[in-house]
């Protein structure tokens, strides 16, 4: 699994995993005033992900991602939702 950063501001980031040139997931990460980091990791369900993978992704984001804080301390925390990608919609000028 390849991790690329997409977006980066001061109190976030998103990456995106990709296997075999294939997206597979994406991760928000949010950095909270104390220290904290909370993520929402979005599994992309034509990728095929079973539940009993989640554990290990979630160690890969830990390690991968994440040297200053971890699960085991408890200032590390995730949501995780499985969906579809629909499109990308961008804002225009009229």
């Amino acid at each position: 699994m390849i991790w690329k950063r997409t977006i980066r501001t001061g109190s976030s980031e998103r990456f995106l995993a990709t296997r075999e040139g294939r997206d597979i997931a994406a991760v928000d990460l949010h950095y909270l005033p104390d220290g904290a980091v909370s993520g929402t990791v979005t599994l992309f369900k034509e990728a095929g992900w079973c539940e009993q993978e989640i554990p290990a992704l979630l160690r890969s984001i830990d390690e991968e991602l994440l040297p200053d804080v971890d699960l085991k301390s408890g200032n590390l925390t995730f949501t995780v939702v499985m969906g579809e990608v629909l499109g990308n919609w961008e804002a225009t000028r009229d």
